[in-house]
């Protein structure tokens, strides 16, 4: 049997920005080096956390290769790589291929709601033109497309470079059926913060994190006390992160997330159009919980 590529703690990195909303290098490398440091598994680049979408290609390039520079091969280091047109999601994956990625994370086509037929077909050819192996990302809250459980194994089962998927469909029977009728090699991981726990006790492999950036210990303890099936104690820290979780999202990925950095004073809050930061109510609200997590760990 292969070995899964991709277990463990990951954590979806936020692109912090400056005033004027270039990219901010130092503190992106302080907050991957401060994950690597307080032990999680892989780093997620290049997501919806990380607001990809309103970041260019250009920029996109230098923040892969600034990155790997700084993770240096200490940890893998996994790309998102979307889109709603198969061939320029292919034509982007051979554009980044000189760099130095271990995975690719690529997200349901969206917005066009292409059949299940043609979502197949879609991480097929992603599959088969991929330099490197390929993690699909289902979130039909964002997408409005969701990936069955059926095509989903359909994929896992047909697409040897496919090696997981990020499920974040928030449905437990699909999750479960996944789990009960996955290849061995395949990895499920948990792409919901609140449910990471939970979709850990029903036999996920691991989980892709937004709370791992301001919480990467506490996050990545919870995770591998989970996958060592000592789900008592890894009940504790998940209860201690309930709150924190449920208002980081309440206006928003990456919003939430991103006032929390710049309240322990990790990098600015601010976002690119169309996101804007938190309220300042939530934002008390997200610096009264931190304390609180604090005071208590």
């Amino acid at each position: 049997m292969k070995q899964k590529l991709f277990t463990g703690a990951g954590v979806a990195v936020i692109t912090p920005f400056n005033t004027n909303t270039s990219v901010d290098y130092a503190s992106l490398g302080y907050i991957i080096n401060n994950l690597i440091e307080r032990g999680v598994d892989y780093i997620v680049l290049l997501g919806s956390t990380g607001e990809a979408s309103t970041i260019s290609k250009s920029e996109q390039n230098m923040i892969i290769e600034y990155s790997t520079e700084i993770i240096n091969s200490r940890i893998p280091l996994i790309v998102g790589c979307s889109g709603n047109s198969t061939q320029s999601v292919i034509s982007r994956i051979y554009e980044i291929a000189k760099y130095k990625i271990d995975g690719i994370l690529s997200v349901a086509p969206y917005y066009n709601k292409p059949s299940q037929q043609g979502i197949y077909e879609h991480f097929k050819l992603i599959s088969t033109s991929s330099f490197c192996p390929v993690i699909i990302y289902n979130v039909p809250g964002r997408t409005a497309s969701n990936i069955t459980a059926e095509t989903c194994l359909k994929i896992a089962d047909t697409c040897k470079n496919v090696v997981g998927i990020k499920e974040a469909s928030g449905n437990m029977e699909q999750f479960m059926t996944i789990c009960h009728n996955k290849p061995e090699d395949f990895s499920v991981l948990s792409g919901d913060d609140m449910l990471n726990l939970p979709y850990m006790l029903l036999g996920a492999d691991g989980a892709i994190s937004v709370v791992g950036n301001i919480f990467p210990s506490e996050y990545a303890k919870m995770i591998h006390l989970a996958y060592d099936k000592d789900f008592d104690t890894a009940l504790k820290i998940h209860n201690l992160l309930f709150n924190f979780t449920r208002l980081i999202f309440r206006e928003g990925n990456p919003a939430g997330i991103k006032a929390a950095l710049q309240y322990l004073g990790y990098c600015d809050n601010i976002l690119r159009l169309p996101l804007m930061p938190v309220s300042g109510n939530l934002y008390n609200e997200i610096a009264n919980e931190i304390q609180t997590i604090l005071a208590i760990k």
